[in-house]
């Protein structure tokens, strides 16, 4: 049996409220014509996210570009009146471990190193299989979109890391702490895997399955 969707309906999801609508056909004619708009909140609706895969690709691009200087480079610089040192996520995850806090420093290396890279290879992996126009385990690749939109939800907790490296410092009587650059990279990824969580339209893993049909 032919699978029919909400788009094949005339239906179209808002991306804001998730309302689902019938828009004008005036507004679904195409170029020159008025852009669909949602009836409760007026955000622009489309049957698909516009360069949704372009969009996804530069953001994923850009986060594994920096997603090596935030591993390698100062994450945090401290100085003080007796020596200056500085520290990478790695140096404070070997710090953690050698000092007895193997809990602290697994679950530090799991939010600040494993993760964004899981991140990064389920996203490629997503939009590889939709550029080739994959029949092979939707059900499986959603839930793995699924999985990576509600880890992205919580990215913002990597920079736990940091938190965790300041405390390390604070038992020196007199410290001053700055970021490095390592910090502000890491930043970046944690937000450009967001982005690139976003801008990636899980509706398109489906689109072959319907032209097999077809």
């Amino acid at each position: 049996m032919a699978m029919v969707t909400a788009a094949d309906a005339g239906l179209l999801s808002c991306p804001a409220c998730a309302l689902v609508s019938r828009p004008p056909q005036r507004a679904m004619a195409g170029l020159g014509a008025p852009a669909a708009r949602c009836p409760r909140c007026g955000a622009g609706v489309h049957p698909r996210k516009p360069d949704s895969i372009a969009r996804t690709r530069a953001f994923l691009l850009a986060a594994c570009v920096l997603y090596i200087p935030a591993n390698l480079l100062p994450i945090m610089d401290t100085s003080s009146l007796f020596d200056a040192q500085q520290d990478t996520i790695l140096s404070g995850v070997i710090y953690l471990w050698t000092a007895g806090s193997w809990v602290t420093a697994l679950i530090v290396f799991i939010a600040s190193v494993v993760t964004p890279l899981a991140k990064l290879l389920a996203l490629t992996a997503l939009v590889v299989s939709v550029q080739r126009k994959s029949t092979w385990r939707p059900h499986q690749r959603a839930q793995l979109y699924r999985a990576v939109s509600l880890v992205g939800r919580w990215s913002m907790l990597d920079i736990f890391v940091v938190t965790v490296l300041v405390a390390l410092v604070q038992l020196q009587s007199i410290a001053v702490i700055t970021a490095g650059p390592g910090a502000f990279a890491f930043g970046a990824v944690v937000v450009l895997t967001m982005l690139a969580a976003f801008s990636f339209d899980p509706r398109l893993i489906w689109d072959p399955l319907k032209a097999a049909d077809e």
